[in-house]
């Protein structure tokens, strides 16, 4: 496969990820928003989500104040942010259009309709009567595109990109998402005294509400929600079940050069396979999840160096 196509079909999967996760964490935060707290705690949530992203220069230069709907509008729909939703699906959509003799024609007709629906959005709406409606339908097309791509694409060298590249981004934003708002939440005393609503409202952010009852069938704690997005080897969104997959994907794609890239995600696989929860919370969880995103943000990259760049780049 050429380098240009891999890396088109890897980042397209990666800003189509993107967007959904984006969306998971501006919803959540904005379901946080309605529990009753002081302006300034809700005003400092919305500024995590400015430095999950690490976009406080370019949101101070447009904003002087950090509230909910400066934020909500900057990563929604500005077009001078280019980690919006709104440049995330457009990126998306133009990394699609680059390899359309690649991808099925479902595919391209399900990210095309998603970018044609998405410019009839009413922004101003959106902030009068709120924008979980929104957040709904950007999950919604992302679910369509996957499923898409799953039901429709040729499980080949190709698929895998997609799949490596999802993955990747899926582990990081779980990593993000949790890391940011578990803190948050933890409480100072026992974990029975925990918010059932916030807990509630972040698993349902990335939609594993019923998996936890599924999984625990108790009361929701810190611990286990930590477990949970963490270590899980079945839940989709889990850090455990997204290295897994990646290191799947890469052997299948595996070339004369990426020997070190897989050593390094097998490790890291390995690492999270054989950990425990008590462990990593003992040692500090915001510690472990950013070593975590450190480590699959090399991974990125060493996959950019071994599939995606070419030799005259390279040099």
């Amino acid at each position: 496969m050429l380098s240009r196509t891999a890396d088109h079909l890897f980042w397209m999967s990666r800003y189509i990820e993107r967007a959904e996760n984006l969306a998971r964490l501006l919803d959540v935060t904005w379901q946080m928003s309605m529990v009753p707290q002081s302006l300034d705690a809700a005003n400092q949530n919305w500024q995590a989500v400015i430095n999950l992203n690490s976009l406080e220069d370019a949101f101070f230069a447009k904003y002087s104040e950090t509230n909910a709907a400066n934020v909500l509008r900057f990563m929604i729909s500005d077009v001078d942010n280019p980690a919006s939703i709104t440049a995330c699906l457009r990126m998306g959509r133009e990394n699609a259009h680059a390899v359309r003799g690649t991808i099925t024609a479902e595919m391209w007709e399900t990210l095309n309709a998603t970018w044609i629906e998405l410019n009839t959005q009413n922004t101003d709406a959106m902030m009068t009567y709120g924008p979980s409606d929104f957040f709904d339908w950007v999950k919604l097309r992302s679910s369509l595109i996957h499923g898409a791509t799953l039901g429709t694409m040729l499980q080949d060298e190709a698929y895998q990109f997609i799949r490596l590249g999802t993955l990747l981004e899926r582990a990081d934003n779980t990593a993000r998402l949790l890391d940011v708002k578990y803190h948050v939440l933890v409480p100072t005393g026992e974990e029975a005294t925990t918010d059932f609503y916030q807990w509630g409202a972040l698993l349902r952010a990335v939609s594993a509400f019923e998996v936890y009852r599924k999984t625990f069938r108790t009361g929701i704690t810190p611990s286990r929600v930590a477990a949970l997005l963490t270590l899980h080897p079945s839940m989709p969104r889990s850090l455990l079940f997204c290295l897994r997959g990646a290191v799947r994907s890469l052997a299948l794609v595996a070339n004369d050069q990426s020997g070190e890239t897989q050593r390094r995600a097998g490790r890291l696989y390995s690492e999270l396979r054989y950990a425990r929860i008590e462990d990593i919370l003992a040692s500090g969880l915001h510690e472990f999840l950013s070593d975590f995103m450190d480590r699959v943000e090399d991974l990125c990259n060493g996959v950019s160096n071994d599939f995606l760049v070419t030799p005259q780049a390279a040099a």
